[in-house]
Order: structure tokens, then sequence, then C-alpha cells
């Protein structure tokens, strides 16, 4: 799908020519901010990290927040390893599948300093008088969802939570004028605005459905755990074994076998090396490498992994053929392709539209302009640290809940948008790098910041990931654990050391 295809869909969809005949006035958001100033009923959709910062400063606002989370054994969303995988369908294509949200392996360690990966206002510092813990600058996931839980508890959040609900529908009402009148077909930008009905199912009980009903929603269902593939000429013909990194745990299976990664992003590029430690050879697929990448040197801490292009063709001799005309006998495809954005509880009648490479139109990826502020997304952009972007979207999402910030109008909001896609489009960017902002991350969240009246990114964060995307690239071996900044390491410790939390 093309830019312009998406522009024109969103061209398509009502927005401002029926005011007139609906008879509203003209910027329903300051209409909206000045009802909604009081404390609302919220719906949060996932205890994730983006989860939890929304409760977090939802609560701060003085809202009354629900969390519906669909994990049984606790919050954290991705960073909740489980062994568990789909094995009945390891490339994630069915959707009636028994899907699990987790894709975490169990050997992942951060690819951010901890220093930087932490939330503004709750630094994620190394507890060195606890062996149960992990002090490393770039830890494993467990040590990410202790921190997680401790941010949960430190804020009291976890009374918030409801464990074990599934959400299988959200759907938007226009508020009855009267007492009698039912809830109609929906059309947020009058006066009224949306209330919004949140249908959840227990996770051991599918008969024990609940419906609550909300005065906004925001969601953080996470990104990370429907499958997108890279399609293949001939892969059905091909008689190797083929899963998604969603269902890649532990190395073990792949022993003395002839594997290839494809996808050279951050976990095709950790999975190919955790794989090379018990594999006879693993191939190393990218559609595109960095111009000082020598796609001839073996890389690896065995020197066994061979980097290639894109594969051309697959073949019933078990041949996978390169773009290059190279090719290799393998046993194991291994997909590091990515995810689809995947909300098939949502029902706003195609005003959002949800598809595999982004959610639109939305106002600097939180808002749907037809549906601000009483609908709100979170954490859907990516190549970021994550925390912080979240922890200023949700407290962006909070206070114009509140009213504390007002919302341009329903009109600018969407030209905004309208006009940041075809600023992509006419760069020759796809629409699966809409929510891509590895270029521009600190200037969004210092936009954010500027739009809730906080304080900007410390240059010394934007710093320290510099370094670290440098190192990253020239040492992937072994930039978790060596480093050349280490007194900038030390300064950003002792000033997050100095932070108050309250």
């Amino acid at each position: 799908m093309t830019m312009s295809s998406v522009c024109g869909a969103m061209s398509r969809w009502p927005i401002t020519a029926d005011h007139s005949a609906r008879g509203e006035a003209r910027d329903k958001q300051q209409i909206a901010s000045a009802k909604l100033n009081k404390s609302l009923s919220v719906a949060v959709v996932g205890a994730g990290a983006g989860g939890i910062a929304a409760t977090r400063e939802l609560l701060k606002e003085g809202h009354r927040v629900v969390v519906f989370e669909q994990e049984i054994d606790g919050l954290g969303g991705v960073w909740r390893f489980s062994h568990r995988t789909e094995d009945e369908d390891p490339l994630g294509l069915s959707s009636d599948r028994s899907a699990i949200h987790s894709s975490m392996y169990l050997g992942l360690r951060t690819n951010l300093p901890r220093e930087i990966m932490g939330f503004l206002d709750f630094p994620f510092l190394p507890k060195y008088g606890d062996s149960s813990r992990d002090a490393r600058r770039y830890p494993g996931h467990v040590e990410v969802l202790d921190y997680l839980e401790d941010y949960a508890v430190h804020f009291g959040l976890l009374p918030c939570i409801r464990f074990g609900r599934r959400v299988t529908r959200v759907c938007m009402h226009a508020r009855p004028k009267t007492r009698d009148d039912a809830l109609i077909a929906p059309d947020c930008s009058n006066s009224g605005g949306c209330q919004w009905s949140v249908t959840t199912v227990a996770e051991r009980d599918c008969k024990d459905c609940t419906t609550d009903m909300f005065d906004a929603v925001v969601v953080c269902n996470g990104h990370y755990f429907q499958p997108k593939l890279a399609p293949i000429p001939g892969i059905e013909e091909w008689p190797g074994i083929r899963l998604h990194s969603h269902n890649y745990r532990v190395p073990d299976p792949f022993a003395d076998q002839v594997v290839v990664v494809i996808g050279n992003s951050s976990s095709g590029s950790d999975i190919s090396r955790e794989i090379a430690t018990v594999a006879k050879a693993v191939h190393l697929v990218g559609r595109t490498w960095d111009s000082d990448v020598d796609l001839q040197k073996p890389a690896g801490p065995k020197q066994n992994i061979s980097l290639h292009p894109m594969v051309k063709s697959a073949h019933e001799d078990g041949k996978l053929v390169f773009e290059n005309g190279d090719s290799v006998i393998a046993d194991v495809i291994l997909y590091c392709t990515g995810y689809a954005y995947s909300m098939p509880f949502l029902q706003t009648e195609e005003i959002v539209n949800v598809n595999a490479d982004y959610v639109g139109p939305l106002y600097q990826h939180v808002f749907p302009p037809r549906l601000a502020p009483t609908l709100s997304f979170v954490g859907l952009p990516f190549k970021v640290i994550p925390f912080p972007l979240m922890q200023l979207q949700s407290r962006w999402i909070a206070q114009s809940l509140s009213g504390k910030v007002t919302l341009p109008s329903e009109e600018q909001m969407l030209k905004d948008s309208l006009e940041f896609y075809e600023r992509l489009d006419a760069r020759g960017i796809p629409t699966n790098k809409i929510h891509d902002m590895g270029s521009y991350q600190f200037e969004y969240d210092n936009w954010l910041a500027a739009a809730c009246d906080s304080s900007p990114i410390e240059p010394w964060r934007i710093q320290i990931y510099n370094n670290s995307s440098k190192r990253k690239r020239a040492s992937p071996d072994t930039y978790r654990d060596e480093w050349s900044d280490q007194e900038l390491h030390d300064l950003a410790i002792a000033e997050l050391q100095q932070l108050q939390i309250v």
C-alpha cells in the first residue's frame, strides 16, 4: 500500500463537510475540553509499559482508571517471558490460533543502557544490594519486568488493574440527550461527545463476559505479538522448518542446523548471534544493509554467520537463492520480519483505520482527530526509547482529558496529520514507516513535553543514546559489555540518584 493511497483513503472519511448539517460548533475540541474538565472514567487496554505509564498519568490528573490486562500472571506485556509458544502455528498465520502475547526469548538483553531506558520520573537504577537483581548496564528482560513491577507498586497502580480480562470489543456511542434516548449511531463531534463500551472476557472462563461504560479509552495493547512475514516465491514447496521469531525462545532446537534468519534489525541480529552458538551455520538476510557492512566478511563470535541480501526464491530441494545469485541449502527459516498492528477489538465505524502497517489518521501518533480526546493510543512509534516516549504521550492524553491542555480543532489536527503523511509520501517513505521515529524521536519527545508543560529531554540522554547506537553498529557482539563513555554514564547515574521520586 502506498502513502498516496493512505492519504486518499483518509480524505474519503467524513471529517468536516457535514458540520453545518449537524449544526455543531466548529472547534469541537474546545467545547469538549470545557465539558471534560473533571474526573473522567477511563479504560486502559493493556498493562504493559505503555498501560502502566498511562495509568500513572491519568491518576495524577484525577481520572478514575480501570486497566484491562489479558494476562493472569501479572503486568509487563511483552516483557513478561513465557516458555509457551504457538506450536500449532509457528508462523502466526491463523487469526483463530491460540495466540500468545509475549514474543520475549530467554536470552534477551536490552539494546539500550538502563540509565536512558527508564521512565523520566522513576530512574531505572541498578540495585547492587539485591542479589536477585541484574545490575548490568544492559540488563536482561527479567530485570526490566522487575523494574516495571517496582514502578506499579510505588505509584499504587495495581488496584486499578483487572488481570485475566481480555478485551474483545471497544465500541463508541453518542451520549443520549435525554434519559429516554437509546444509544444511537455515534457522532462524537457533537457537544455531548462520546461514551465507550468495553467488553471483556475472562481468560479462564469464556462465559464470564462483561461490558462496562467509560468516558474515554486509551489503547496500550502493544504491537509485538502479531507476526508479519516477508513473501518468498516458491516458499510453499520448500521442505524445511519455518517459524517467526514470535515463537523463538532458546537456541537449542537449532543445534547443528543451517539456519536462515530473515530480517537484520535488532531482533534478527541478536537472535542470529545466539543461534550461531549452537548451529552449524547461520545466514542473516537483510533487505538493506548499511553501506559500511561487508557482506563477504563472516560475523559472530564463532565467525559462522554469513550476511546476504534478500531471498529471491525457495525450491523443493531445500535451496534458497539470494538476490545476488548466491544460494544455500538450509534446514530452517526464522523470520525476524517484524509485527503488524492489530486491534481487532476496536470498532469506530472506520473512523480509525488499523492495518498491518499503521494506525490512522492520528494527530501526532496519538489522537484520531474526529474522536479526540476520548480515544487515544500509546506506544505506536518504533525505533525509539519507548518508556519516556510513552510516558510523555500518556501525560498529554491525561491532561487533554482533564482540560488542562486544549487540543487543536478537529480540522487542524486532520490537516496536520495529512500533511505529515504527504511529506512522507513525497520522500518515498512507505506506509510501514509511518510510525518509524528513529530519526526524530527526541524532537517528538520535546514537542510532547512542551505540550504538557514538562521539561525537555536532557542532553545527556541523547548523547548516551547516540554513543550506544554507534557501538552497536561497530561492535554488535560486545557493545553491551564494553564502552568508552563511562564518565558520561557515571554523571547520568549521579543525576538520576538525585532525582526526588514522589
